[in-house]
C-alpha cells in the first residue's frame, strides 16, 4: 500500500520568493508537507539533514543552477531515490539536458494548478512504487540471509557426525559403508560451502560486511592457498606453478586477510577444478612507481570460456555451461571482495586454450 499524500514531503527550490509562495500554497492545500530552499546549496544541505519524497527544482537559479543540483543529488549514493520535477520558463533551453542528468519530469512557468498537481501525483506514485520494490527486495534478502545462517547449524552437525563415522568412532565400517559415508560427506561439504558462499554474498549486498584492513603479504597468502589446494591438484596430476618473485616484501597490500584468502582460494580452486591436464600458474607483479597496484594472475590450461559466457561471468547466479559449474556465486563474490578493496578483477579466455584471471589490488586504501 502506498502511503497517504499527507505524509509526503516535498522540497521546493526556487530563488523567487513569489514562485515559492505560490507553489507552496498549492501543495499545502492538498495536504502535502512542504519545505523550501532559496538556492541549490541550501537545498543540498537540507537533503543531507532530512530527505524528502519529491524535489520541485527551478532550473535557472544564480550560483548553482538546477542542472548542477540534479547532478549532485543523483551522485549522492547515500540518498534514497527522490523524483525531481524541473520548473522552467518557456524560453529556458536544454530541458533534455536536465532529464539526461537524472531529472524525472518538467513543468513550464507559469504553472497551472491542475498540471502541477497531476505531475506531482505522478512522480509520487513513482516514488512509492520504487520504495515498495526496494523494501520487498530488502525483506527477501533478510529472509535468505537468516535462512542461510540457520542452515549452517544442521549442516555443520552432519559434517561432524559423518567425520566420526568415517573415522570409525562409532564402530568399524565395511568397505561399502565407508564408500557411502565418503560420498555423503563430500555432498554435505559441497552444500555447506554453497551455504557459506550465499551467506557471504548477502552480507555484502546488505552492507553488513565489515572488513578488517591490515597489511597483507600476498606472496605468503598465495603460498598458503596453493599448499591448501595442492592435494586436489595432485589427485588430478596437475602442476601448480607459483611465481611470487624474489622480494616478498614488495607484495604487501592493505586488505582483509580472510576475504583475500577466500578470493584466491576461489580463483585458484576454480582453475584446478576445471583443468584436467596441464597446469595452473599463479604470478605476482609488484607495484611500480607509475602504478600503485599489485597484480595477481591465475592462469590455467583448462577448456576456456566462450565469449558469450564471459559477458555475464561475474554476475550473481550466472552458471557456466561446464558440467562442473557450481551455484554461479563464486565469481560474483570474488568481484564483490575485490571491489571492497578498491581493486579490479578481469578475465581473458579462449576456448580450448585456458583462462587467465587478473586481480589488481592497490597497495594503500
Amino acid at each position: 500500500m502506498s502511503k497517504s499524500s499527507k505524509s509526503d514531503k516535498i522540497l521546493v527550490v526556487d530563488d523567487s520568493a513569489d514562485n515559492v509562495f505560490l507553489v507552496k500554497t498549492i501543495l499545502e492545500e492538498e495536504g502535502y508537507t512542504v519545505s523550501t530552499a532559496e538556492n541549490g546549496a541550501s537545498a543540498l544541505a537540507k537533503l543531507e539533514i532530512s530527505t524528502c519524497d519529491l524535489v520541485l527544482l527551478d532550473l535557472m537559479m544564480p550560483g548553482m543552477d538546477g542542472y548542477e543540483v540534479t547532478k549532485r543529488i543523483r551522485q549522492n549514493m547515500t540518498l534514497p531515490f527522490i523524483p525531481i520535477l524541473l520548473i522552467t520558463a518557456h524560453d529556458s533551453p536544454n530541458i533534455a539536458h536536465g532529464l539526461d542528468l537524472g531529472a524525472d519530469d518538467f513543468i513550464r512557468k507559469p504553472v497551472t494548478v491542475g498540471e502541477l498537481l497531476a505531475r506531482v501525483r505522478s512522480l509520487l506514485r513513482l516514488k512509492h512504487s520504487i520504495d515498495e520494490r526496494d523494501e520487498i527486495a530488502r525483506q527477501r534478502q533478510d529472509f535468505v540471509s537468516r535462512l542461510t545462517h540457520d542452515l549452517r547449524t544442521p549442516l555443520v552437525a552432519a559434517d561432524r557426525m559423518l567425520m566420526l563415522f568415517a573415522e570409525g568412532a562409532l564402530g568399524q565400517l565395511s568397505s561399502q559403508m565407508q564408500e557411502v559415508i565418503d560420498i555423503m560427506a563430500r555432498s554435505n561439504s559441497n552444500l555447506l560451502t554453497m551455504v557459506n558462499t550465499l551467506l557471504e554474498v548477502y552480507r555484502f549486498e546488505a552492507g553488513r560486511k565489515n572488513l578488517a584492513f591490515q597489511p597483507v603479504n600476498l606472496s605468503q597468502l598465495l603460498q598458503e592457498v596453493s599448499e591448501e589446494l595442492s592435494p586436489l591438484a595432485e589427485q588430478k596430476h596437475l602442476t601448480v606453478n607459483l611465481d611470487v618473485g624474489e622480494d616478498l616484501g614488495m607484495s604487501a597490500v592493505m586488505g582483509d586477510r580472510l576475504e583475500l584468502h577466500r578470493l584466491f582460494t576461489n580463483l585458484i580452486g576454480n582453475a584446478v577444478k576445471f583443468t584436467d591436464t596441464g597446469s595452473v600458474s599463479i604470478r605476482i607483479t609488484p607495484a611500480t612507481p607509475s602504478d600503485d597496484c599489485i597484480t595477481v594472475e591465475v592462469a590455467d590450461t583448462g577448456p576456456g570460456i566462450s565469449p558469450e559466457e564471459q559477458v555475464t561471468l561475474f554476475e550473481r547466479f550466472r552458471q557456466g555451461s561446464h558440467t562442473r559449474s557450481g551455484s554461479g556465486l563464486g565469481l560474483y563474490l570474488s568481484r564483490r571482495i575485490v571491489e571492497a578493496h578498491q581493486g579490479t578483477i578481469s578475465m581473458n579466455s579462449e576456448v580450448g586454450k585456458g583462462s587467465v584471471f587478473t586481480v589488481c589490488l592497490p597497495i594503500k586504501q
